[in-house]
């Protein structure tokens, strides 16, 4: 459909909802396009593509609320649809927090050009999609004899997503991604260990398309002989695409939904200081090319930058519309976009060298944390590092201890920001952490 003729089906289907019985609604109109190519052994394991249309309809009809979806789009069967859904929300309990968001609230149009989507997306024809999943897995097929297996995969999406509400909101988003990824295990003797790596970006032309099979095997043969080491408190060194298992935990327990339910370590902790003076982010979804940016969320609300840690001290709750009014306080959002941390000076290999003795984490195995309380629990990988030499392979060992005591222990951020995710998190210190062996 073109843009015109989307925004005529959504605008007809909202007024028919309206027409209804529907006291307010809001309408969304979602397309996407997607591939994907796995190769395994030399040859091809998957192949697909898919194109998927729908629509989602939100009703709130006599302070009562329901969501819907289909993919069939004909207006006919649009308007049955929408009636019965109307009809089947006047059986659900009242709940007067359920409500449209205040319309000055909302993206007013003509913000800037945010570069979220490759316009020669569909010009990328298969057999160059299926070659770089063969180029990724020959960097590192056969290179060692004690490799077990070698996988590699290619994937694109791109999508459109139109909204518009009863009212005063109208807005469309686009976005695009392209990734390559390579797995490899090999055999460590009674162990096998397994590595990976990942490259993601919005065009295709800024895809990093090499090095990823040869660096997913250098990370798996470093890993043999891992075994575990002493229990004890050991500096803890994360590499930056670890960091989010530990840092989602953190910013779960500012959601709107886990505030309000009672499932948030950082509850009445706004404008207070949560975390070590080294921890400063902002979230900002104006970021030209950024791969969380955004001129407005998936309510309509106008995207803002905001500052959610400024040295340890927390700056904003994520509160979307329905949580905001539950709480009594001031909708922000509720997604997150780019988060943009302060860095440090050191890249990673600097970080290593100025170890006296810890242990560098790679990745996590497992465990959990406590929303209410903030205890958690992770096996990890990694190595062991003394005198800022890299000792030997670590596993079956798990860190224990506390969010907001962990959180106050960091030390040291890195100069690398995550290059392939919106939130765009750099190597992290943390001093005196409890490893234990599993």
């Amino acid at each position: 459909m073109t843009q015109e003729e989307k925004y005529n089906l959504a605008k007809w289907a909202m007024q028919h909802a309206l027409d209804s019985g529907a006291d307010a609604a809001s309408i969304v109109i979602s397309e996407s396009k997607s591939s994907t190519v796995d190769v395994r052994e030399q040859k091809i394991d998957t192949l697909k593509e898919a194109i998927q249309s729908s629509l989602s309809v939100r009703l709130f009809v006599d302070q009562k609320y329901s969501a819907h979806r289909t993919n069939r789009l004909d207006k006919q069967e649009l308007a049955h649809f929408i009636e019965q859904a109307i009809a089947g929300t006047k059986y659900l309990s009242p709940d007067p927090y359920r409500q449209l968001p205040d319309p000055a609230l909302y993206y007013q149009g003509n913000g800037q050009e945010l570069g979220t989507v490759d316009p020669s997306y569909d010009k990328v024809d298969p057999a160059t999609k299926v070659k770089l999943a063969f180029d990724v897995e020959k960097e590192a097929f056969e290179k060692d004899e004690r490799i077990i297996s070698v996988s590699a995969s290619y994937s694109d999406n791109t999508n459109s997503r139109l909204m518009v509400t009863s009212n005063g909101f109208e807005g469309e988003t686009k976005n695009s991604s392209f990734s390559l990824s390579a797995s490899v295990s090999v055999n460590g003797g009674d162990a096998r260990p397994s590595e990976g790596w990942y490259e993601r970006a919005i065009f295709f032309d800024q895809l990093k398309k090499s090095e990823i099979g040869s660096l997913a095997l250098e990370r798996a043969l470093k890993k043999i002989g891992q075994e575990k080491i002493k229990s004890g408190k050991y500096d803890m060194l994360i590499e930056n695409r670890a960091v989010s298992r530990l840092f989602y935990p953190l910013l779960s327990a500012l959601d709107g939904y886990s505030i309000q339910q009672k499932n948030s370590f950082l509850i009445d902790q706004l404008g207070k200081k949560v975390a070590s003076e080294k921890l400063s982010l902002v979230d900002d979804p104006l970021i030209p090319g950024g791969l969380g940016s955004k001129l407005f969320d998936g309510e309509g609300l106008a995207a803002k930058k905001r500052t959610v840690f400024d040295k340890g001290v927390l700056g904003t709750y994520f509160i979307d519309t329905y949580y905001a009014r539950k709480l009594e306080m001031e909708p922000t959002t509720g997604d997150t976009s780019n988060l943009v941390f302060e860095l440090g000076d050191k890249d990673l290999a600097s970080m290593v060298k100025g170890m006296k003795k810890g242990i560098l984490v790679t990745g996590f195995n497992g465990g959990n944390t406590n929303g209410s309380t903030g205890d958690f629990s992770y096996g990890i990988d990694g190595f062991l590092v003394e005198n800022g030499e890299i000792i030997q392979p670590v596993s079956e060992m798990n860190i224990s201890g506390n969010m907001k005591s962990l959180w106050m222990s960091l030390a040291e951020l890195g100069n690398d920001p995550n290059p392939i995710s919106s939130w765009q998190i750099p190597s992290m210190l943390f001093e005196g952490i409890d490893f234990s062996g599993s």
